[in-house]
C-alpha cells in the first residue's frame, strides 16, 4: 500500500453521489457554498445534507444560525424510501452535537460509502462560537471511523486533547501529531496548515497501515494574506479528486493547488477579507486537474 493509494475507483462514465453534509451560509464562499460547486466541477453529483443555515458565516459581525437538527431524520428517511445510494459521505460543520448521530446513521445506511471527515471546529487556536464542548468530544467520534480525516493544527489539537502548537511545526513535530491523530482509528489523515513563516505551506498525508513516519509532504506557496473558507475549498477539492479516482497524496496537492489559485483571484473582490477564498475563477482549472 502507498498513500497515493485509490480510494475510490471511478467509471469515467459514471457520476458519483456524495452527500455533503455542511452548512449553509447565504454570504461568504464556504461550506455548502464551495461544497456543491467544486463537487460538482470534479464530475460528482453533491447531494446537500444541510446541518444549520446561516445568513453569513461567523466571521461576519452580525449572522443569523438555524440548527437543522430537527429536520435531519425526515430528510434522510426520504432518501430511503426513495432508494437514493450513496457512494461517499463527507461531513464538515455542524450545527449541534446530536448530529454527530446523523452522520453515523448515513454510515450505518451507505456502508459502502467512502467517509470523509472534515472536523470543522477552529481555527488559529480557537474553537468557532457554534462550538460547545460537548460538540467537540463527539466530533472524535467520528474521527475514528474516518476514511480520511483532515483537521488543521486547531481541530488536531481539540482532537486529541493537546494544546494548539501554533503552525509552524518541524517534520518530526509533524510526525507526532499524525501518530496521535492515527491513534483516535481513521485510516487516513491529511494535516493541514504548517507554516514555518518561509512563504510555503505544507500539508501532510498518513495512513494507518503505513504509519506516520512514512507520510508524504505536500508544499505550496503561500499566498501573502488569509481569508476565510480555504479549509472548506481544500477538503471539497480533496474529496472531489478522490471521487474521481486520484490517489490520496496526488488529490491532497491538486487541492492545495487549487486553493493556491482561487487564492490568487480573491484579492480582486469586494470584501474579500471576510467574504472568503474567491474560487470560482478556477472551477475549470480543478475540473482539468481531476482529470489528468
Amino acid at each position: 500500500m502507498t498513500l497515493d493509494v485509490k480510494l475510490y475507483d471511478r467509471d469515467p462514465r459514471y457520476i458519483p453521489r456524495v452527500a455533503a453534509v455542511h452548512d449553509m451560509c447565504g454570504y461568504g464562499t464556504c461550506s455548502l457554498t464551495a461544497a456543491i460547486a467544486i463537487l460538482s466541477a470534479a464530475g460528482c453529483n453533491a447531494c446537500p445534507v444541510p446541518t444549520a443555515l446561516f445568513s453569513a458565516h461567523t466571521l461576519f459581525p452580525v449572522y443569523t444560525f438555524h440548527d437543522t437538527t430537527a429536520m435531519l431524520d425526515g430528510y434522510l428517511d426520504a432518501w430511503k424510501s426513495e432508494g437514493v445510494d450513496l457512494d461517499a459521505v463527507y461531513s464538515g460543520f455542524l450545527g449541534s452535537a446530536a448530529q454527530v448521530a446523523v452522520i453515523e446513521r448515513l454510515w450505518r445506511d451507505y456502508p459502502r460509502a467512502l467517509k470523509v471527515v472534515d472536523p470543522v471546529m477552529g481555527d488559529n487556536g480557537e474553537i468557532y462560537p457554534t462550538y460547545t464542548q460537548d460538540m467537540c468530544r463527539a466530533m472524535g467520534r467520528l474521527a475514528s471511523g474516518a476514511d480520511i480525516l483532515l483537521p488543521n493544527l486547531t481541530e488536531a489539537a481539540i482532537l486529541t486533547g493537546r494544546d494548539y502548537p501554533g503552525q509552524n511545526l518541524s517534520d518530526g513535530e509533524v510526525t507526532d501529531w499524525l501518530s496521535a491523530l492515527l491513534a483516535l482509528g481513521a485510516r487516513h489523515v491529511v494535516l493541514k496548515g504548517v507554516d514555518r513563516g518561509d512563504g510555503l505551506i505544507r500539508n501532510y498525508v498518513a495512513g494507518a497501515e503505513t504509519g506516520a513516519e512514512a507520510c508524504v509532504r505536500i508544499e505550496h506557496r503561500r499566498m501573502p494574506f488569509m481569508a476565510p473558507g480555504t479549509g472548506d475549498v481544500f477538503a471539497s477539492a480533496l474529496c472531489g479528486a478522490v471521487m474521481a479516482g486520484r490517489g490520496l497524496a496526488e488529490s491532497a496537492r491538486i487541492a492545495g493547488e487549487f486553493v493556491r489559485s482561487a487564492m490568487e483571484h480573491t484579492p480582486d473582490q469586494p470584501g474579500h477579507e471576510l467574504r472568503g477564498a474567491s474560487f470560482e475563477l478556477s472551477l475549470g482549472q480543478l475540473t482539468a486537474l481531476v482529470r489528468g
